[in-house]
């Protein structure tokens, strides 16, 4: 059963003659009352807006009969914008403020195979949509009925499907930045002049749900940011930071070891990658997990890894050095290693079988070892393993030396301005990254 229904209104002529759109509107309303009179859905009402110096008596006229059923019928919402994108989008704002995920469309069938294109962009597969066609032809001049019923368009035209991209993209680009300014936190081990590098925090981007707000930087079928925003979060983090989104490349997490280099056959999941070309930008996302950034400023090569409590057990950190060992000709006394936002042992808990892995590592890795749910160190036992694969202790930026610069090493649930949480947050939870590249 849905649980809201948008009529789709954009696509109508506003010269058609007001009093049909009344009587389609009436009709439709009529429909849904009487199919969903047990449980009322929401209903949104989604039209085209010319621009207000465009605009005749008649379409002021029009506008104001459709916006009066928002007045007569308890539920209603009408959404008028500029353009399809604004006004989806601002339904799916409406939707997710109310946690709706099953919605009908009823639209002209001519609309449905570019609505599908809109959804994919702008929507993930928490929504589920049905689609209904109202009957009427939205090409011509008048409200008519259509005699025959019209197969569905499977697919759109490529230049079509481009245009809609760009309009998307220019909608998002015209959107404000959210719960403050763009920030980028960077480590003083890691030189400059070499190296392009920081850490994301979760201000200055467009994502709007609680928990994913505001600078959320992956999309997943189980959350409600759609790869759209992502996307848009992502291009204001180039502009920021001064790489070029389009060679961006973040590890595919599988919580192992696994380590792609960059210039061979990229696997299906990988937690780390290394590169030494100068044209990309290599990234790992961290939520509680570690994004850790390895550079050598000898080789010029550098690495990322996604180091969770179970990657850092399989030594992701040390496969990503060994990868720039034997593919760079590194020598592990000139890597540089930076453990950014995660979360901290004060927060973060397993269960004792599996905190003995750590206790076996090092009983300082783990807190409360006799409690059915231990508290544990994830980050000294990166640290652990990393000098005892050969890097140097002073080569290592974390919180466990205490006189390095400790704002990069923040727990991540213990600072809800500043950082995504999984443990926090819960299953809807943003990621921040750590990204890295080598300067021209």
């Amino acid at each position: 059963m849905a649980e809201a229904v948008l009529i789709d209104l954009f696509s109508l002529q506003m010269n058609s003659q007001t009093n049909d759109i009344q009587k389609l509107l009436c009709s439709m309303l009529e429909r849904i009352e009487e199919r969903f009179s047990a449980s009322a859905p929401f209903v949104y009402i989604m039209c085209y807006q010319t621009p207000r110096s465009e605009r005749s008596s008649e379409q002021d006229l029009l506008l104001k009969v459709i916006s009066s059923f928002q007045i007569l019928k308890k539920g209603i919402e009408v959404v008028c914008k500029t353009s399809t994108a604004a006004a989806l989008y601002t339904i799916k704002q409406k939707l997710d403020e109310k946690d709706l995920s099953i919605i009908k469309i009823i639209l002209p069938v001519q609309r449905k195979a570019l609505m599908e294109v809109f959804i994919d962009h702008l929507f993930t597969a928490v929504y589920q949509f049905q689609f209904e066609d109202f009957g009427v032809d939205c090409e011509g001049n008048n409200l008519q009925q259509i005699a025959e019923p019209q197969n569905d368009i499977q697919t759109l035209p490529a230049h079509e499907m481009e245009l809609i991209r760009n309009e998307i993209q220019t909608y998002l680009e015209s959107l404000p930045d959210l719960k403050g300014k763009l920030t980028i936190l960077k480590s003083s081990l890691i030189p400059g002049h070499i190296f392009l590098h920081g850490f994301t925090t979760r201000t200055g981007g467009i994502s709007y749900i609680p928990t994913l707000s505001s600078f959320n930087l992956f999309s997943s079928s189980k959350r409600r940011d759609p790869k759209a925003v992502v996307k848009e979060n992502l291009r204001r983090l180039a502009n920021a930071a001064g790489f070029d989104s389009e060679t961006f490349h973040s590890v595919k997490v599988n919580h192992a070891s696994d380590v792609w280099i960059m210039g061979k056959p990229q696997p299906d999941s990988y937690d780390g990658i290394v590169t030494n070309q100068k044209d990309v930008t290599i990234a790992a996302p961290g939520a509680d997990c570690i994004p850790v950034l390895f550079a050598d400023p000898v080789k010029k090569a550098c690495g990322a890894a996604h180091s969770g409590w179970q990657g850092t057990l399989l030594g992701v950190a040390m496969a990503t050095v060994n990868a720039m060992i034997t593919e760079y000709g590194c020598n592990v006394k000139d890597i540089l290693v930076v453990l950014g936002p995660s979360v901290g042992p004060c927060c973060f808990t397993l269960p004792q079988e599996s905190a003995k892995e750590f206790y076996n590592l090092d009983p300082k890795c783990v807190r409360q070892f006799e409690s059915p749910a231990p508290y544990i160190d994830i980050r000294r036992a990166t640290r652990i393993l990393l000098e005892t694969g050969g890097i140097l202790p002073q080569n290592i930026q974390d919180d466990s030396v205490t006189d390095q610069n400790q704002s990069l090493t923040f727990c991540t649930a213990c600072h809800p301005d500043t950082f995504y949480s999984h443990v926090r947050d819960g299953t809807n939870f943003g990621t921040q990254i750590g990204f890295i590249s080598i300067r021209d």
